[in-house]
């Protein structure tokens, strides 16, 4: 990735605007084990007490890496209860990157944040139709079957 996406503008600005990166070798100890490092890039998103929200492992290029990291941030204002901030994430995620494999997690969140910010449980329906729609295969899909039933 250091010759083919790091290096890339659009990488270059969403890093610089979105999160703080900080680069560690695979080896380092006791980083590596203490955040189970088993294999490289591991890209991960933590908040200020450390604490892991997602988790990129292995090769990306741009249209995958850019879409995994707004999903990473996403989640990290998903699990602080931000589902404003988390909502606005997802969304830019759909509208840039629909076709990327993180689009079905983001539909997912997308209709569980609505879920959880207004309890009105209609956003998971939603949800779990249109990853059936044009996900069928997805594990996000499968997740969401449950909801099928509201």
């Amino acid at each position: 990735m250091d010759t083919v996406t790091y290096p890339n503008k659009s990488v270059i600005d969403f890093i610089a605007q979105n999160v703080i990166p900080l680069r560690v070798a695979s080896d380092q100890q006791p980083i590596a084990s203490d955040f189970n490092i088993t294999w490289t890039p591991a890209l991960l998103i933590l908040d200020q007490k450390g604490s892991e929200h997602h988790r990129t492992i292995g090769f990306l290029g741009v249209k995958e890496l850019i879409p995994s990291l707004l999903l990473g941030v996403g989640n990290l204002h998903f699990n602080g209860n931000d589902f404003k901030e988390a909502l606005t994430l997802y969304e830019s995620l759909l509208s840039r990157y629909p076709k990327s494999d993180s689009a079905p997690e983001a539909i997912f969140q997308k209709g569980v944040s609505l879920y959880k910010s207004s309890n009105d449980p209609k956003p998971l329906k939603k949800a779990y139709e249109y990853l059936q729609e044009n996900y069928p295969d997805s594990q996000w899909t499968k997740r969401a079957y449950p909801y099928r039933l509201i």
